[in-house]
């Protein structure tokens, strides 16, 4: 390294330092000259506590870095570092690069490796096609390319290409901006004050949210406000998050704090008073016992967890603040605020709402945070569909094109991020490069000509292999990556003919909001079936979370589910559900193969595998099973009979009562199933008892159930056709 350039990095650093900000140092060239000289720059510039990301096993490169494995990124969350180098020749994860970003602590740099031709080289991770019989002739990266042209064109990013000059940032050094003034002592931010007072006045019933960007102090404002609690007189309080070293700060500020505190085993007990950390899996074991009058819970990274333990968390903690980062890596904090918005309006309409604006670990504008936010998309916005428009029309989107057009891209993934909360910064990767991948849109044109995204679906194709390759699959001998459904129906199902047809899924659908109900997303439904159709694809496929309204959006699609999974996924809490729809005559048949699975595993995974599952569900998932009527139609009626008019006991009556309840269910056409139909799928579907029917419809034991079920057997009766 020449003196001139080593005099050049020093001053630039020391920039860095002067205006709290954060730098990064893009090193470009063949494999073994980019990494020696990143080893020569953390010498030279003398970095501490430097994570190396990425480097190849048995890499000779002497340098003090720790390595770190691209899949282990997040178990950094929380933590800091002087630098990171980020080595790209293995391939590019968006999750870690945006996740180890956010750790890099002020003055420090971020280090980015690459190839010379960065923009041009096939992906690591999707250049490995060979199970996918769709895209197996993909040459080159779309991501990678944006992402090159993305850096090279940001200015405060320095450039250091082999065989190139070193090229730095020519921001112009000036004293950092004076902080605004905090009142609380404790606190960096007016912000971070504001969040502790909300946490030390926290009512019964009336939960509060904080969002905010990475290196706001939000963790640390829930450790002052933690401290106070226990100052104030709290006994117990207990905080939840998706890992422990993620909450690091959280204890570090109440260490800080209470200095005659004792900190063990994930708990900290100051004067018998502690703040306890507890797994997401434990706090669901022991809701019951842990909730209730006086309990105090903190959840923090809530975007990262379950949707069905935070609504089980807000039914059982009486005081609770949900945290989570906006543009996260484990989950976005805007989708989630967005989506349990609805349940906090429902269940406590007195819900109080602060968002953490001021970077305290960090300067303003700092560079890092916007190069990061610009190559992830993490702060797009979605757009507005506010005005008057001409009509919406279709448009299939050439991904070429909408990896060069910053602006479109942008919008359209803002809206995939606000519909789906977990969305994370790789499936930006995964749009622009995923084998077999497709985008579908509806726009519209208003007034003034100017073109408007009002909704997207994102499609996948599966199956079309040979059955040779099909029958290992159905035989859990091959998972062929990026066939969820076609694998999945094969193995699952037993239908090999799933993975042998072509079939096309819709992994995305989002509608902007103020467009919603308006039958766009139906809409847009029917055109992606018209193009599979004219493709050739058998089946249109969706996998999706087993929730009533969303089950009801696609059987009104002209879906119907195929599978249910037994298992409820850890992103959601809900169990996942495959629903299709036939597009041809061999779309047909297989169609007919899945349901008569469907119909015949049914009855035997609600009464054993699935007899937790809701019975809302239940109720959704009967209304697109064919009815079958019993044997002996006039001998049901008889004991329905019996049942509804006489004192028939329920045992003999189950299978008659049962088989009119799932025709009820079909005579509703659109409408949603009645309270009362779904708790009859709990009774009489999954094995539910009458102490359990008598609870949910606030009756006093089994003789008044009893009761309920006669009335609700006359009035099915009723409604039976003569």
């Amino acid at each position: 390294m020449s003196d001139d350039a080593l005099t050049a990095l020093h001053q630039w650093r020391q920039t860095l330092k002067t205006l709290r900000h954060r730098g990064i140092l893009w090193l470009a060239g063949p494999a073994q000259a980019v990494r020696a000289r990143a080893g020569d720059v953390l010498g030279a510039l003398a970095l501490t506590d430097v994570l190396w990301v990425g480097a190849p096993d048995g890499d000779d490169i002497e340098t003090p870095a720790e390595p770190l494995a691209m899949k282990q990124a997040r178990t950094r969350l929380g933590t800091e570092q002087g630098a990171v180098v980020f080595d790209a020749f293995n391939g590019f994860d968006p999750d870690a690069f945006g996740a180890l970003a956010g750790t890099v602590r002020a003055g420090g740099l971020l280090i980015l490796l690459t190839p010379d031709d960065w923009g041009q080289a096939p992906d690591g991770d999707y250049a490995r096609l060979a199970d996918h019989p769709f895209d197996g002739s993909m040459l080159s990266s779309r991501y990678l390319a944006r992402l090159a042209r993305l850096v090279e064109a940001d200015g405060r990013v320095a450039r250091w290409a082999v065989g190139q000059p070193l090229t730095l940032p020519t921001a112009e050094v000036t004293s950092p901006t004076a902080p605004v003034p905090v009142e609380d002592g404790d606190c960096l931010s007016p912000d971070q004050a504001r969040a502790v007072a909300a946490m030390t006045r926290l009512r019964r019933r009336r939960p509060l949210v904080l969002t905010a960007d990475r290196g706001r102090g939000k963790s640390a404002a829930l450790g002052i406000g933690a401290a106070r609690r226990l100052m104030q007189g709290d006994t117990r309080i207990l905080i939840t998050a998706p890992r422990f070293p993620g909450v690091a700060p959280v204890f570090e500020r109440l260490a800080a704090l209470l200095p005659d505190g004792v900190l063990k085993d994930q708990r900290f007990v100051w004067q018998g008073r502690e703040v306890c950390f507890v797994a997401p899996d434990r706090l669901v074991d022991n809701l019951e016992a842990w909730g209730g009058d006086g309990s105090v819970l903190l959840i923090d990274e809530a975007a990262a967890l379950p949707a069905a333990l935070l609504h089980e968390a807000l039914r059982h903690f009486p005081r609770v603040v949900f945290a989570t980062t906006v543009h996260g890596y484990e989950g976005s904090g805007r989708g989630f605020a967005l989506r349990f918005r609805a349940r906090l309006d429902r269940d406590t309409p007195q819900w109080k709402a602060l968002t953490l604006d001021t970077p305290v670990r960090w300067g303003a504008d700092d560079p890092l945070e916007y190069c990061v936010a610009r190559l992830l998309a993490l702060a797009a916005e979605p757009p507005s569909s506010e005005g008057t428009f001409e009509n919406a029309y279709h448009h299939c989107l050439d991904r070429d094109a909408l990896a060069r057009d910053e602006l479109r891209l942008e919008a359209l993934f803002a809206l995939l991020v606000q519909a789906h909360y977990r969305t994370s910064p790789a499936d930006l990767r995964m749009l622009l490069d995923g084998p077999g991948i497709g985008i579908e849109t509806l726009e519209s044109t208003s007034i003034a000509g100017e073109g408007r995204l009002l909704a997207v679906a994102v499609t996948v194709e599966e199956g079309g292999f040979d059955e040779a390759l099909a029958e290992r699959i159905a035989r859990g001998e091959r998972r062929p990556r990026g066939h969820l459904m076609a694998q999945s129906l094969a193995l699952h199902a037993g239908v090999v003919e799933a993975a042998t047809h072509r079939l096309r899924r819709i992994m995305r659908l989002a509608v902007v909001p103020e467009r919603q109900r308006q039958g766009l997303g139906r809409r847009l439904v029917e055109q992606v079936c018209d193009g599979a159709r004219a493709d050739d694809r058998a089946l249109l496929g969706a996998s999706l979370g087993a929730e009533p309204g969303l089950m009801a959006f696609w059987q009104r699609c002209g879906l119907s589910c195929v599978r249910l999974g037994l298992h409820p996924e850890t992103s959601t809490g809900e169990h996942p559900v495959m629903m299709s729809r036939a597009l041809n005559e061999r779309g047909t048949t297989l169609q007919r193969l899945l349901d008569n699975h469907m119909a015949t595993q049914l009855p035997g995974l609600l009464a054993f595998e699935l007899s937790t599952l809701s019975p809302a569900v239940v109720a959704q998932t009967l209304r697109d099973q064919a009815v079958r009527p019993p044997a002996c139609l006039a001998a049901a009626r008889a004991q329905l009979e019996r049942l509804a008019l006489g004192q028939a006991p329920l045992v003999p009556s189950r299978q008659a009562l049962a088989w009119r309840v799932h025709q009820a269910l079909h005579d509703r056409g659109e409408a949603a199933p009645s309270s009362e139909l779904i708790t009859l799928c709990g009774l009489l579907w999954q094995g539910r008892s009458l102490a359990w029917l008598a609870e949910r419809e606030g009756l006093t034991g089994q003789a008044q159930a009893m009761d309920w079920v006669r009335r609700q057997a006359r009035a099915l009766l009723q409604a039976l056709p003569s």
